[in-house]
């Protein structure tokens, strides 16, 4: 399965995300009290780091919508399993984008914006398929890396440890590093959300051509779940929590995240990965 190479044009898509949120900003929210922090690490399309730029569908997005609601977001620049610790620690008031789960149930709110599921992703070849997260165990000889802090539930969780456990487990600081170790052959496969692979790749020169290569394979292990941005119990006072809150939930129904992900990637990779919520 290939994807071309397409770059979404996210300076002169502004406009366009202005235009969409406009209908949905209506009246002003609550304001925040204070500066939001959100730190953010490259992930696909939903954030672009670019000689310390940030842009992509989610900032992009929320720096748009943020003054209407009377709060200004900062966006960080972090490894990704350190914009998981900051959240988890208390020291991040926003975790964006983030899979949903039990544990960050615990200390944050959930604002879902897309269904997202991980599948196996490897390059095309002629190796007999897998189905399963059994089949994976079994094949030993099939090296997989993931990215660190990444979280596609309990199940993905169990899978990559004993991964671990058998010695085959490659685990990076970001996307970039597992799509460049892929295309030289240095492992076989790794576990992800095919348009955070797809967006990586757009944007990372030593790997041109890899996307038309791309194979996916959904098992059941790896099911369909929430996406969307976690909004800081510990870090942020109740009004702020409200307030934050009251905002994911307008850009959630102005359906920007979704046509944002229609706009970059073709049809067959957001089928295998990405639905309305």
């Amino acid at each position: 399965m290939g994807f071309p190479r397409r770059r979404l044009p996210w300076r002169g898509g502004l406009a366009w995300l202005l235009a969409l949120v406009a209908g949905a900003a209506g009246a002003a929210g609550t304001p925040c009290s204070r500066d939001i922090s959100a730190p953010v690490a490259p992930t696909g399309a939903s954030v672009i780091i670019e000689g310390g730029n940030v842009s992509g569908i989610y900032p992009d997005l929320l720096r748009s919508i943020g003054p209407r609601n009377g709060c200004t977001i900062l966006f960080p620049i972090v490894p990704r399993a350190r914009q998981v610790a900051m959240f988890e620690a208390g020291k991040a008031d926003m975790l964006v984008p983030a899979t949903r789960t039990a544990a960050r149930d615990q200390i944050g709110i959930f604002v879902p914006m897309m269904g997202h599921r991980a599948t196996l992703i490897s390059l095309a070849s002629d190796r007999p398929p897998i189905t399963s997260a059994k089949e994976l165990l079994e094949r030993r000889e099939l090296r997989v890396a993931v990215v660190r802090g990444f979280d596609h539930g309990e199940q993905y969780t169990a899978l990559v440890k004993e991964l671990a456990k058998q010695g085959r487990l490659f685990t990076e600081v970001d996307v970039s590093a597992v799509a460049r170790l892929l295309n030289m052959g240095a492992v076989d496969m790794t576990i992800m959300g095919p348009t955070i692979l797809a967006g990586a790749i757009a944007h990372e020169p030593r790997v041109n051509g890899m996307l038309d290569k791309l194979r996916l394979e959904p098992i059941p292990e790896l099911p369909w779940g929430q996406s969307g941005a976690y909004i800081s119990r510990l870090s942020l006072s109740p009004e702020d929590q409200q307030a934050l809150r009251e905002l994911l939930e307008q850009a959630a129904k102005s359906g920007a995240v979704m046509d944002g992900f229609r706009r970059y990637h073709r049809p067959d990779i957001l089928a295998a990965s990405v639905r309305a919520h």
